[in-house]
C-alpha cells in the first residue's frame, strides 16, 4: 500500500452505526430492537440491489423508508414511531474510534472521501451532525450514476475525479459484498470486520481485514 493516494470509506456500517437509530428507541421497541434493526438494514440492502436489477431506481432515502415500513409491520412496531426512527437515521452515530482515526489520517495528507449509497443530502447531514465537516475532500454518492453498489459504475466515480489508478485507492467497508465489489474492481479493499463475521464467497478475498479503523493506521 505504499502507492496509496486516496483512502475512501463506505458510510453505513463502516463509519456510521446503522443500528444506532433503533438502539436509541430500545426502551420503546423492547428486547427485539437489535433483531429489528438488522432486519431493517437487510431489507434496505435487498431493495437497493433489486431496484438496480429492475432498472427502477429510487434514492436511498426512499429505499430506507420503504424498508422501514415493511420492517415495522414484520415486528409489529407502532406506526407512530416511524418519524422518530427516520429522524434518528438521519443522525446516526459514528463508531467510537472514527473521528480520532480520521483526524490522524487527515494530518498525513491523504485524500479522504466517502463513497456511499446514501444521497448527498443524507451524507452531508450525517457528516455535519457528527462534526466531521472538515475531514473529507469529497463525499461521493451513487446518485451520480443512478445505480447502487456493487456496480462498477459506482467504483468508477473516485477514479474519474482524482485521475488515479485503482490500486492507488484504499477502500474500507464493513459490508463483505462491498469489499468484494471494490476488490474485484481493483481497489485495495480492506474489510472492517467489527463482529468477527465470516466473509462471503464472491470471488474475492481481501488481503487485509481490521477489527476497527484504528488498525488501518498500521496498514498504511
Amino acid at each position: 500500500m505504499k502507492n496509496v493516494k486516496a483512502i475512501i470509506f463506505d458510510a453505513y456500517g463502516t463509519l456510521f452505526d446503522v443500528n444506532s437509530a433503533a438502539e436509541k428507541c430500545k426502551d420503546k421497541i423492547g428486547d427485539k430492537w437489535e433483531e429489528f434493526a438488522n432486519y431493517w438494514r437487510t431489507t434496505q440492502l435487498e431493495y437497493s440491489w433489486l431496484r438496480s436489477l429492475m432498472d427502477k431506481h429510487k434514492d436511498f432515502w426512499q429505499v430506507t423508508e420503504d424498508s422501514l415500513d415493511k420492517s415495522m409491520k414484520v415486528f409489529n412496531i407502532d406506526s407512530l414511531m416511524r418519524d422518530e426512527l427516520l429522524n434518528l437515521y438521519k443522525i446516526l452515530s459514528t463508531f467510537p474510534e472514527v473521528k480520532e482515526v480520521l483526524n490522524n489520517l487527515k494530518e498525513k495528507n491523504y485524500k479522504l472521501a466517502i463513497l456511499s449509497n446514501g444521497t448527498p443530502t443524507l451524507l452531508n447531514e450525517l457528516v455535519k451532525s457528527n462534526n466531521l465537516d472538515s475531514i473529507f475532500d469529497d463525499i461521493f454518492s451513487i446518485e451520480e450514476v443512478g445505480i447502487y453498489k456493487p456496480s462498477s459504475k459506482v467504483y468508477d466515480i473516485p477514479i474519474k475525479k482524482y485521475q488515479i489508478q485503482k490500486d492507488e485507492i484504499v477502500f474500507l467497508s464493513a459490508n463483505t459484498w462491498d469489499v468484494s465489489g471494490g476488490g474485484n474492481y481493483g481497489y485495495n479493499a480492506v474489510w472492517v470486520n467489527r463482529n468477527n463475521n465470516i466473509f462471503d464467497n464472491l470471488d474475492y478475498k481481501p488481503q487485509n481485514q481490521v477489527k476497527d479503523l484504528v488498525e488501518l493506521l498500521d496498514l498504511i
